[in-house]
Protein backbone atom coordinates (compact mmCIF):
# COMPACT_ATOMS: atom_id res chain seq x y z
CA UNK A 1 0.00 0.00 0.00
CA UNK A 2 2.88 2.21 1.14
CA UNK A 3 4.47 1.60 -2.15
CA UNK A 4 1.65 1.98 -4.38
CA UNK A 5 1.06 6.00 -2.60
CA UNK A 6 4.44 6.55 -3.04
CA UNK A 7 4.64 6.05 -6.65
CA UNK A 8 1.18 7.70 -7.46
CA UNK A 9 2.97 11.08 -5.77
CA UNK A 10 5.73 10.48 -7.78
CA UNK A 11 4.18 10.41 -10.86
CA UNK A 12 1.72 13.09 -10.25
CA UNK A 13 4.80 15.44 -9.82
CA UNK A 14 6.91 14.43 -11.99
CA UNK A 15 4.00 14.88 -14.42
CA UNK A 16 3.50 18.60 -13.68
CA UNK A 17 0.23 18.20 -12.30
CA UNK A 18 1.10 18.93 -8.88
CA UNK A 19 2.46 22.78 -8.00
CA UNK A 20 5.84 23.00 -6.10
CA UNK A 21 4.32 23.89 -3.05
CA UNK A 22 1.45 20.98 -3.41
CA UNK A 23 4.12 18.66 -4.48
CA UNK A 24 6.12 19.45 -0.89
CA UNK A 25 2.72 19.20 1.10
CA UNK A 26 1.90 15.86 -0.91
CA UNK A 27 5.36 14.94 0.24
CA UNK A 28 4.67 15.68 3.76
CA UNK A 29 1.37 13.92 3.99
CA UNK A 30 2.93 11.12 3.00
CA UNK A 31 6.19 10.76 5.34
CA UNK A 32 3.77 11.45 7.87
CA UNK A 33 1.30 8.48 7.60
CA UNK A 34 3.40 6.19 6.01
CA UNK A 35 6.55 4.18 6.33
CA UNK A 36 9.08 5.34 3.53
CA UNK A 37 9.64 2.29 1.69
CA UNK A 38 13.07 3.69 0.43
CA UNK A 39 14.44 6.33 2.85
CA UNK A 40 18.08 6.29 1.94
CA UNK A 41 17.44 5.63 -2.01
CA UNK A 42 15.17 8.88 -1.75
CA UNK A 43 17.80 11.05 -0.10
CA UNK A 44 20.66 10.13 -2.49
CA UNK A 45 18.13 10.61 -5.20
CA UNK A 46 16.45 14.17 -3.94
CA UNK A 47 19.84 15.05 -3.40
CA UNK A 48 21.55 14.54 -7.51
CA UNK A 49 18.10 15.51 -8.81
CA UNK A 50 18.28 18.94 -7.13
CA UNK A 51 22.03 19.57 -8.61
CA UNK A 52 20.59 18.24 -11.96
CA UNK A 53 17.33 20.15 -11.66
CA UNK A 54 19.21 23.18 -11.31
CA UNK A 55 21.45 23.26 -14.17
CA UNK A 56 18.45 22.63 -16.40
CA UNK A 57 17.19 25.82 -14.78
CA UNK A 58 20.24 27.33 -16.22
CA UNK A 59 19.08 26.96 -19.49
CA UNK A 60 16.95 29.50 -19.16
CA UNK A 61 18.80 32.32 -17.50
CA UNK A 62 20.31 35.21 -19.65
CA UNK A 63 23.77 35.30 -18.37
CA UNK A 64 23.69 39.44 -18.40
CA UNK A 65 20.68 39.24 -16.02
CA UNK A 66 22.31 36.26 -13.55
CA UNK A 67 25.89 38.30 -13.74
CA UNK A 68 23.64 41.79 -12.42
CA UNK A 69 21.90 40.14 -9.86
CA UNK A 70 25.01 37.68 -7.97
CA UNK A 71 26.85 40.86 -8.36
CA UNK A 72 24.23 43.12 -6.75
CA UNK A 73 23.33 40.85 -3.99
CA UNK A 74 27.17 39.52 -2.93
CA UNK A 75 27.35 42.26 -0.46
CA UNK A 76 23.67 41.52 0.94
CA UNK A 77 24.58 38.01 1.32
CA UNK A 78 27.87 38.03 2.78
CA UNK A 79 26.81 40.43 5.16
CA UNK A 80 24.03 38.63 6.17
CA UNK A 81 25.77 35.82 6.20
CA UNK A 82 28.29 36.72 8.71
CA UNK A 83 25.66 38.09 10.71
CA UNK A 84 23.50 35.04 10.51
CA UNK A 85 26.98 33.07 11.54
CA UNK A 86 27.24 35.06 14.71
CA UNK A 87 23.51 35.52 15.85
CA UNK A 88 23.09 32.05 15.91
CA UNK A 89 26.05 30.10 17.80
CA UNK A 90 25.02 32.84 20.48
CA UNK A 91 21.58 31.65 20.23
CA UNK A 92 22.47 28.04 20.23
CA UNK A 93 24.69 28.57 23.37
CA UNK A 94 21.87 30.06 25.08
CA UNK A 95 20.05 27.58 24.14
CA UNK A 96 21.72 25.10 25.58
CA UNK A 97 22.18 23.14 21.85
CA UNK A 98 25.54 21.04 22.09
CA UNK A 99 27.93 22.97 20.10
CA UNK A 100 28.67 20.82 17.03
CA UNK A 101 24.90 20.63 16.26
CA UNK A 102 24.41 24.28 17.12
CA UNK A 103 27.05 25.18 14.36
CA UNK A 104 25.61 23.07 12.09
CA UNK A 105 22.10 24.16 12.40
CA UNK A 106 23.35 27.88 11.72
CA UNK A 107 25.40 27.14 8.67
CA UNK A 108 22.15 25.33 7.12
CA UNK A 109 20.19 28.85 8.07
CA UNK A 110 22.90 31.27 7.15
CA UNK A 111 23.88 29.66 3.61
CA UNK A 112 21.82 26.89 1.91
CA UNK A 113 20.08 24.62 4.30
CA UNK A 114 21.14 20.79 3.65
CA UNK A 115 23.94 21.14 1.21
CA UNK A 116 26.09 23.05 3.90
CA UNK A 117 24.97 21.18 6.58
CA UNK A 118 26.48 18.19 3.99
CA UNK A 119 29.57 20.04 3.24
CA UNK A 120 30.56 21.11 6.99
CA UNK A 121 29.88 18.71 8.85
CA UNK A 122 31.98 16.33 7.84
CA UNK A 123 34.87 18.46 8.54
CA UNK A 124 33.49 19.30 11.98
CA UNK A 125 33.68 15.53 12.85
CA UNK A 126 30.02 15.78 13.39
CA UNK A 127 28.58 12.08 14.51
CA UNK A 128 26.01 10.71 12.30
CA UNK A 129 23.45 11.78 15.36
CA UNK A 130 24.34 15.33 15.13
CA UNK A 131 23.76 15.47 11.32
CA UNK A 132 20.55 14.13 11.63
CA UNK A 133 19.43 16.53 14.10
CA UNK A 134 20.38 19.61 11.87
CA UNK A 135 19.47 18.40 8.59
CA UNK A 136 15.89 17.55 10.81
CA UNK A 137 15.58 21.17 12.03
CA UNK A 138 16.77 22.45 8.60
CA UNK A 139 14.33 20.50 6.63
CA UNK A 140 11.00 21.42 8.79
CA UNK A 141 11.98 25.03 9.11
CA UNK A 142 12.23 24.42 5.25
CA UNK A 143 8.87 22.89 4.62
CA UNK A 144 7.30 25.53 6.30
CA UNK A 145 8.81 28.52 4.63
CA UNK A 146 8.10 27.13 1.12
CA UNK A 147 4.41 27.21 2.24
CA UNK A 148 4.47 30.28 4.43
CA UNK A 149 6.47 32.89 1.95
CA UNK A 150 4.39 33.25 -1.32
CA UNK A 151 1.18 34.04 1.08
CA UNK A 152 2.98 36.38 3.20
CA UNK A 153 5.08 38.40 -0.35
CA UNK A 154 1.35 38.48 -1.82
CA UNK A 155 -0.21 39.91 1.50
CA UNK A 156 2.76 42.80 1.39
CA UNK A 157 2.46 43.36 -1.94
CA UNK A 158 6.25 42.57 -2.69
CA UNK A 159 7.02 42.81 -6.52
CA UNK A 160 8.91 39.91 -8.17
CA UNK A 161 12.18 41.31 -7.59
CA UNK A 162 11.81 41.63 -4.20
CA UNK A 163 9.84 38.68 -3.12
CA UNK A 164 12.94 36.39 -5.25
CA UNK A 165 15.27 38.41 -2.96
CA UNK A 166 14.03 37.94 0.41
CA UNK A 167 13.35 34.05 -0.42
CA UNK A 168 17.02 33.30 -1.00
CA UNK A 169 18.36 35.66 1.83
CA UNK A 170 15.35 33.66 4.08
CA UNK A 171 14.86 30.69 2.90
CA UNK A 172 17.40 27.79 3.47
CA UNK A 173 17.43 24.94 0.59
CA UNK A 174 17.73 25.82 -2.77
CA UNK A 175 14.85 23.38 -4.20
CA UNK A 176 12.48 25.43 -1.45
CA UNK A 177 13.80 28.60 -2.69
CA UNK A 178 12.98 27.69 -6.81
CA UNK A 179 9.44 26.36 -5.42
CA UNK A 180 8.38 29.54 -4.05
CA UNK A 181 9.59 31.80 -6.28
CA UNK A 182 8.14 29.93 -9.11
CA UNK A 183 5.00 29.81 -7.79
CA UNK A 184 5.22 33.47 -7.35
CA UNK A 185 6.26 34.58 -10.89
CA UNK A 186 9.40 34.51 -13.40
CA UNK A 187 11.38 37.23 -12.48
CA UNK A 188 11.07 36.18 -9.05
CA UNK A 189 12.20 33.04 -10.18
CA UNK A 190 14.93 34.32 -11.67
CA UNK A 191 15.97 36.67 -8.81
CA UNK A 192 15.63 33.86 -6.54
CA UNK A 193 17.30 31.16 -8.00
CA UNK A 194 21.04 33.34 -8.70
CA UNK A 195 21.00 34.96 -5.87
CA UNK A 196 20.95 31.73 -3.49
CA UNK A 197 23.00 29.83 -5.65
CA UNK A 198 25.66 32.96 -5.15
CA UNK A 199 24.88 32.34 -1.47
CA UNK A 200 25.91 28.64 -1.72
CA UNK A 201 29.33 29.31 -3.18
CA UNK A 202 29.82 30.59 0.33
CA UNK A 203 29.80 27.05 1.32
CA UNK A 204 33.72 27.01 0.27
CA UNK A 205 35.16 29.62 2.09
CA UNK A 206 33.05 28.51 5.28
CA UNK A 207 34.41 24.74 4.77
CA UNK A 208 38.01 26.30 4.58
CA UNK A 209 38.00 28.07 7.71
CA UNK A 210 35.85 25.21 9.65
CA UNK A 211 38.56 23.13 8.53
CA UNK A 212 41.40 25.26 10.01
CA UNK A 213 39.59 25.88 13.09
CA UNK A 214 39.02 22.04 13.56
CA UNK A 215 42.47 21.15 12.27
CA UNK A 216 40.00 18.63 10.01
CA UNK A 217 41.88 16.36 6.68
CA UNK A 218 38.93 16.02 5.37
CA UNK A 219 37.96 16.64 1.54
CA UNK A 220 36.15 19.68 0.97
CA UNK A 221 32.98 18.90 -1.27
CA UNK A 222 32.66 21.53 -3.80
CA UNK A 223 29.48 22.61 -5.01
CA UNK A 224 30.34 22.22 -8.75
CA UNK A 225 26.54 22.24 -9.94
CA UNK A 226 26.67 26.12 -10.00
CA UNK A 227 29.33 26.33 -11.98
CA UNK A 228 27.35 23.88 -14.69
CA UNK A 229 24.25 26.41 -13.75
CA UNK A 230 26.58 29.24 -15.22
CA UNK A 231 27.75 27.24 -18.23
CA UNK A 232 24.12 26.09 -19.16
CA UNK A 233 23.44 29.93 -19.11
CA UNK A 234 26.07 30.56 -21.30
CA UNK A 235 25.31 28.35 -24.01
CA UNK A 236 21.21 29.88 -23.40
CA UNK A 237 22.70 33.69 -24.34
CA UNK A 238 25.44 32.73 -26.86
CA UNK A 239 24.96 29.16 -28.26
CA UNK A 240 21.50 29.99 -30.00
CA UNK A 241 22.38 27.12 -32.27
CA UNK A 242 20.70 25.05 -29.71
CA UNK A 243 18.07 27.41 -28.88
CA UNK A 244 15.14 24.61 -29.25
CA UNK A 245 16.93 22.44 -26.87
CA UNK A 246 16.89 24.72 -24.30
CA UNK A 247 12.93 25.35 -23.07
CA UNK A 248 12.80 21.92 -22.95
CA UNK A 249 15.68 21.81 -21.25
CA UNK A 250 14.60 24.65 -18.63
CA UNK A 251 11.67 22.95 -18.34
CA UNK A 252 12.95 19.44 -17.41
CA UNK A 253 14.67 22.04 -14.28
CA UNK A 254 11.29 22.73 -13.20
CA UNK A 255 9.54 19.18 -13.17
CA UNK A 256 12.87 17.84 -11.21
CA UNK A 257 12.99 20.42 -8.67
CA UNK A 258 8.82 19.62 -8.19
CA UNK A 259 10.07 15.91 -7.58
CA UNK A 260 12.83 16.68 -5.26
CA UNK A 261 10.86 18.87 -3.28
CA UNK A 262 7.91 15.16 -2.97
CA UNK A 263 11.08 13.17 -2.35
CA UNK A 264 12.00 15.92 0.87
CA UNK A 265 8.69 15.95 1.84
CA UNK A 266 8.00 12.03 1.94
CA UNK A 267 11.29 11.94 3.87
CA UNK A 268 9.85 13.77 6.65
CA UNK A 269 8.13 11.25 9.53
CA UNK A 270 7.24 11.60 13.41
CA UNK A 271 10.33 9.75 13.88
CA UNK A 272 12.40 12.79 12.38
CA UNK A 273 10.53 14.97 14.68
CA UNK A 274 10.92 13.05 18.11
CA UNK A 275 14.83 13.19 17.14
CA UNK A 276 15.18 16.63 16.42
CA UNK A 277 14.55 17.16 19.79
CA UNK A 278 12.93 20.95 21.20
CA UNK A 279 16.56 22.91 21.84
CA UNK A 280 17.82 22.42 18.37
CA UNK A 281 14.45 23.27 17.13
CA UNK A 282 14.08 26.46 19.24
CA UNK A 283 17.72 27.54 18.18
CA UNK A 284 16.80 27.29 14.15
CA UNK A 285 13.67 28.60 15.00
CA UNK A 286 14.19 31.93 16.15
CA UNK A 287 17.54 32.46 14.17
CA UNK A 288 15.16 31.79 10.61
CA UNK A 289 12.62 34.18 12.15
CA UNK A 290 15.26 37.14 13.04
CA UNK A 291 16.90 36.12 9.32
CA UNK A 292 13.32 36.57 7.56
CA UNK A 293 12.26 39.38 9.83
CA UNK A 294 15.30 41.44 9.42
CA UNK A 295 15.98 40.60 5.60
CA UNK A 296 12.17 41.51 4.83
CA UNK A 297 11.90 44.94 6.74
CA UNK A 298 15.68 45.86 5.51
CA UNK A 299 13.85 45.25 1.55
CA UNK A 300 10.84 47.21 2.68
CA UNK A 301 12.47 50.18 3.71
CA UNK A 302 14.75 50.52 0.23
CA UNK A 303 17.99 49.12 2.46
CA UNK A 304 18.19 46.08 0.02
CA UNK A 305 17.54 46.30 -3.34
CA UNK A 306 18.30 44.98 -6.76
Amino acid sequence: MSKNVFFVGFLLAASGLLSPPLALTAGLLYGLTFVHPYPGDTRRLSKFLLQASVVGLGFGMNLAEVVKVGRSGFIYTACSITAAMILGLAIGRWFGVERTSAFLVTAGTAICGGSAIAAVGPIANATEEEMAVSLGTVFVLNSIALLLFPAIGWALHLSQTQFGLWSALAIHDTSSVVGATAKYGAVALAVGTTVKLARALWIVPVSVLTSIVKKSKRRIQWPWFIGLFCLAAVANTYVPVFNFAYPVLSRLGKLGLTVTLYLIGSGLSMATLRQVGVRPLLQGTVLWAIVAAGSLLLILHGWIHL
